[in-house]
Order: C-alpha cells, then sequence, then structure tokens
C-alpha cells in the first residue's frame, strides 16, 4: 500500500527527533553516541534512560492507540468510535488511581501500571458477561458506556474521599497522561502487552472487511462476530490498557488518526489497521516533541495538548459527518 511507505519515513523521522530534542541540547555526535552507550556517562544516563523510553512509549502507545481507533470504528461501522467508548481506558485509569490513593504506588515502583492493567481486563471480562455470548454491536456500546461511566464516577470518588492533598494532587496530574519521566521498566512491562495486543487487532483485518458488507453477509462469508468481537475487546484491553497503564489517559488519537487516514486507504479496513498504527505513533510521537518546544520551562501534558488539538478536529468530523447525512 502506497500509504505505509511515507508514514514508515515520517514516524522513523519523528521518533529519531524525539530523541534528540530536549530541554538541555546534546550535540548529535555525542547523542548518538550516548544512545549505544559510549562517550560521556552524563550522555549516556540521558539517552538511554530519559530520552529512550519517552520516545518508544510514545511510538507504541500511539500505535496501540491509533490501531485500537481503527478497529473499534471498523467493527461497529462507525467513523465515531474510539477505544475508549468500550471502558478500558476508564477502567485502567481507575485502577492507576486506587494504587495511588492506597499508597502501592508508593510503596512498589510498578503497582500503578499493573493495578491499571488489571482493572482494564476486569472491564474487558465485565464487558463480555454483560453483552452475552452472542451480544449485538448496541449492546456492546451501551455496555461500554456503563462500565466507563461507573470508572469515571468512581475515580471522582476517591478524588473527592482523598484525605491527602499531595495524593490528589499527584492523581491529576497522572491522568494528565505524559509519557515524560518514564524509565526501560515500564517499556519493558507495556511493550510486550502493546505488541500482542496490536498483532491480534491485525488478524481482524479480513472480517472487519467483510463486516462492510452487513453482520449478515459477513456471517454467510463464514465469518464468526463473537470471535472478531472477543479478539477485538482483547487486543484493545492489552494495548490501550499497557499504554494507560504507563502514560495516563491520552485522548482522540483512536478517534482521528484512522479518520484522517482512511481516505489513504481506499476506505478499506484491512489496509486501515497498520495505516492508523503508523499514524499514531507518528501523531503521538510529534505531539510529545510539542510539549518541549511550547513551554520548555513547564510540564507541559501530553493529554493536554492532545485534547487541544485533537477537540476540533472531532468538532470538525462531527460537522462533516452531519453533511454527508444530510
Amino acid at each position: 500500500m502506497k500509504a505505509l511507505l511515507p508514514l514508515t519515513a515520517l514516524t522513523l523521522a519523528l521518533f529519531f527527533s524525539s530523541l534528540l530534542i530536549g530541554y538541555s541540547p546534546i550535540p548529535l555526535g555525542d547523542a548518538l553516541l550516548g544512545l549505544i552507550g559510549q562517550g560521556d556517562p552524563l550522555y549516556q544516563m540521558v539517552m538511554q534512560e530519559i530520552r529512550l523510553p519517552r520516545a518508544l512509549l510514545a511510538l507504541l502507545i500511539g500505535a496501540a492507540l491509533g490501531m485500537s481507533g481503527a478497529a473499534m470504528q471498523g467493527y461497529l461501522r462507525n467513523p465515531l468510535a474510539e477505544p475508549g467508548l468500550i471502558g478500558v481506558s476508564g477502567a485502567a485509569a481507575l485502577g492507576a488511581v486506587i494504587a495511588l490513593q492506597t499508597g502501592l504506588a508508593a510503596s512498589f515502583a510498578l503497582a500503578l501500571p499493573f493495578a491499571a492493567l488489571v482493572f482494564a481486563f476486569a472491564a474487558v471480562v465485565l464487558i463480555l458477561i454483560l453483552a452475552g455470548p452472542r451480544g449485538a454491536s448496541l449492546t456492546l456500546i451501551l455496555a461500554g458506556i456503563a462500565i466507563s461511566a461507573l470508572a469515571g464516577a468512581l475515580t471522582s470518588l476517591v478524588l473527592n474521599l482523598s484525605p491527602n492533598p499531595y495524593a490528589a494532587s499527584e492523581i491529576i496530574f497522572w491522568m494528565m497522561g505524559s509519557v515524560a519521566d518514564r524509565s526501560m521498566g515500564h517499556v519493558t512491562l507495556a511493550a510486550p502487552l502493546i505488541l500482542a495486543g496490536l498483532a491480534l487487532l491485525m488478524t481482524l483485518g479480513r472480517g472487519l472487511d467483510a463486516l462492510t458488507l452487513g453482520e449478515d453477509a459477513a456471517e454467510s462469508m463464514g465469518i464468526s462476530l463473537s470471535a472478531i468481537r472477543l479478539r477485538l475487546l482483547i487486543g484493545i484491553a492489552a494495548a490501550v490498557g499497557a499504554g494507560t497503564a504507563v502514560a495516563g489517559a491520552v485522548g482522540f488519537v483512536g478517534l482521528v488518526v484512522p479518520h484522517l487516514l482512511r481516505p489513504l486507504t481506499g476506505h478499506k479496513p484491512s489496509r486501515l489497521l497498520p495505516a492508523s498504527a503508523l499514524g499514531g505513533g507518528a501523531m503521538l510521537l510529534a505531539a510529545d516533541i510539542a510539549t518541549r518546544l511550547i513551554l520548555p520551562d513547564r510540564d507541559l501534558k501530553l493529554g493536554v495538548l492532545m485534547a487541544l488539538v485533537g477537540a476540533p478536529l472531532f468538532l470538525h468530523l462531527i460537522y462533516k459527518t452531519r453533511r454527508e447525512m444530510g
């Protein structure tokens, strides 16, 4: 597919730019030497322990959100669908908030992402129970909305009852979303789950293509809708849940990226999946670079910037959809 080559080149360029751009400028030669463990020990620490984990997480989480959004839109046949619709992000955020509030995150470095992952997969199990073995798409959406609303309400309750203002402040900052100050331990935890989730979502291509003709036509072609739904939910839980666990809530990537790339892929879901993974990675890398350039002396959160950029694009999408329908 012609779109994949320029998207790959763009993503690689942004990845290496992310490694070279930071609060403290490092000469190109010293940066490359530090990346491979040579040269000045200070540069080695900056490149290997600060910038590399940040760039890797932005790439992986962007890819997870982009492909998950494309898969959701393909399964529901709705360009306004996005990964947060099934409540995985909200449930993961609730798990992380509980870990912060109870002090588990302070006692064990990876307690926060572990708690977020447990809650993300618990949300999927609950959705499967609520939707039933052959639940329709509408049932899946309603179950996801209910779980997302419940997770949001419980998160607000934890904040409301928090006796420690410092813990509440930490929770709020975490929920804004960021890949700054993350270590290779976070990459090691999230990367296998994200890659496994992406691999599972990639297997949906043929089924999503068939679904463009309708559920009855897809079933007549031998496509199992229940199997597609199960792989979709597990794939999104692994990819998006792991991303939310280590970076907090980052919105709009899964909604906007598939919409922007759909015309370049011939409106074919199987082609949109890999393109959205690359596009999501590129968008999050670009946004993370922008957080360092716009306010270098302040900690501008990635999730905040994505909301400021994504919301106008979302409004444009709604307006365009309304014009096409009417």
